[in-house]
């Protein structure tokens, strides 16, 4: 397919001495491939895996990357995984952990750090901090990199009642590397981020949005299952780069 900018793969299933070949071809291209982990729990009280960093910096250096990524978010706990990317607590005090991690994975990484805020079925109580105030205030102390997800903040919309428009007035837009956008589904009054659906017109829109609030470096599609066709899926590339202000791939 023409016209692909970069892609993103998941860096907790890379084996770096035995890469798929369809990465492998894709580096052949010459195609730029951002390591997004999803394992660090950066959101976590408990010590950072220094394996699992180290892990996502010998991907970055493998792949000649930029940057990587992970989330805003925490994954275990007391020995226990939870096997899915959990709300952290916007509290100074959940704050405070989440910096110090930042710093810890920023100081051992080759390669700048990007965070991702994440999609959530529940809120914590004692919330001291809107979600974009939470994540201002994290690159204003650490410095890190956003991966803007507005599917997520869709998501968050749906589920938790938040404004979207509002969090998106508190992102440093100056700190965004790229943006994600995906489809997903509602079940049962819930907003699922599945990965496997279309890009409903509402994350378009939100991505138009935050196109208003400064410019965007570049967008992702996250699609993880249930493929669509070529044609489908170009339509949909191309309905993303409208929204996103990109002038149409040649």
């Amino acid at each position: 397919m023409p016209g692909l900018d970069f892609v993103e793969v998941v860096a907790e299933g890379i084996h770096l001495a035995h890469l798929p070949a369809s990465l492998e071809a894709l580096l052949a291209r010459g195609i730029p491939v951002l390591p997004h982990a999803v394992t660090l729990s950066l959101g976590g009280a408990e010590p950072l895996d220094e394996a699992r960093v180290a892990h996502l910096g010998a991907c970055a250096e493998a792949f000649g990357s930029p940057l990587v990524s992970d989330h805003v978010a925490f994954v275990r706990a007391g020995g226990l995984e939870a096997g899915h990317l959990l709300p952290v607590p916007r509290t100074r005090e959940c704050l405070e952990v989440l910096v110090d991690n930042v710093r810890q994975a920023q100081a051992a990484l080759p390669v700048p750090l990007a965070v991702e805020n994440v999609a959530a079925l529940l809120e914590w109580p004692g919330a001291e901090l809107s979600e974009g105030e939470f994540l201002a205030e994290l690159v204003a102390r650490t410095g890190v990199r956003l991966v803007l997800d507005v599917a997520n903040l869709w998501t968050n919309a749906v589920n938790l009642g938040l404004d979207p428009l509002r969090e998106l007035d508190c992102v440093p837009m100056e700190a965004v590397a790229y943006v994600h956008v995906a489809g997903g589904i509602l079940r049962d009054g819930m907003w699922h981020d599945t990965h496997r659906h279309p890009v409903p017109a509402a994350v378009l829109e939100l991505l138009v949005a935050a196109r208003e609030r400064g410019p965007l470096p570049a967008v992702m599609l996250e699609r993880d299952g249930d493929y669509p066709s070529d044609a489908e899926l170009r339509g949909e590339l191309a309905a993303i780069r409208a929204a996103a202000g990109f002038e149409a791939a040649a």
